[in-house]
């Protein structure tokens, strides 16, 4: 979590709560009580936000390219579509198991930077 932003947020919400609130009005001691209610909302809301979005995000596991299906390829390895995921299990299907992980490079839509994006998660089972 990125605590400068949220410093950046508190001083920001201080200084509109300040500007709102009169001090001359209600006091320099309400001003600041409001404020720090703002802030505390914002940042529950914050923490909550990048809970939910962990809670999102897959955890990075292995794909064996020789049975997955092309979704889970899809979903597994980066910068391979439902396309190009189809095109994989299509060559497999065509040729039988991959015998190496270089031999990816010779399905249609898959080239040696997108291999070597994600060597470390494809496996041959």
């Amino acid at each position: 979590m990125n605590y400068s932003y949220l410093i950046q947020v508190y001083a920001w919400t201080a200084l509109a709560v300040g500007r709102t609130l009169s001090t001359r009005k209600f006091g320099r001691a309400a001003a600041l009580v409001v404020a720090l209610a703002l802030a505390a909302g914002l940042l529950s809301g914050t923490t909550a936000i990048h809970a939910q979005e962990a809670a999102a995000t897959p955890v990075a596991t292995t794909v064996n390219i020789n049975s997955a299906d092309a979704q889970t390829i899809a979903a597994g390895l980066k910068g391979v579509g439902q396309s190009r995921a189809l095109e994989i299990v299509r060559y497999r299907e065509a040729y039988g198991p991959f015998a190496s992980i270089d031999e990816l490079t010779e399905v249609k839509g898959i080239g040696k930077s997108t291999l070597d994006q994600n060597r470390t998660v494809i496996t041959l089972e």
